[in-house]
């Protein structure tokens, strides 16, 4: 069975481990790089995962790499102080690669 997953600040994991979701604390790049290896490695099995925006702007890189992967689906999402538009910028990105043009404007 497929599990969500979701990384970032302890404010924004608390209300998803509530709701039943494996939740993964970090506060900084380190932390949050440890997560998204344990979490896209070949024995765990997530469907998707959450990450704050900010940790997901300072691993672009690594997300980067995992784009092209159908599973785990990564998805940005707003911290506790709000969205930074990262988040949409990146769906917007993956809706113009598979469409072909950008439908979200």
């Amino acid at each position: 069975m497929n599990k969500l997953a979701v990384i970032g600040s302890i404010d924004t994991v608390l209300g998803f481990r509530a709701l039943g979701l494996d939740t993964f604390p970090a506060s900084d790049a380190d932390g949050a790089r440890s997560a998204l290896r344990h979490v896209t490695s070949g024995d765990a099995s997530y469907a998707i995962v959450y990450i704050e925006e900010k940790l997901g702007v300072m691993l672009a890189s690594e997300l980067d790499r995992h784009r092209s992967n159908l599973t785990p689906a990564i998805v940005l999402i707003p911290g506790r102080e709000g969205a930074t538009g990262a988040g949409l910028a990146r769906l917007r990105e993956s809706v113009i690669r598979a469409v072909g043009a950008d439908i979200l404007q």
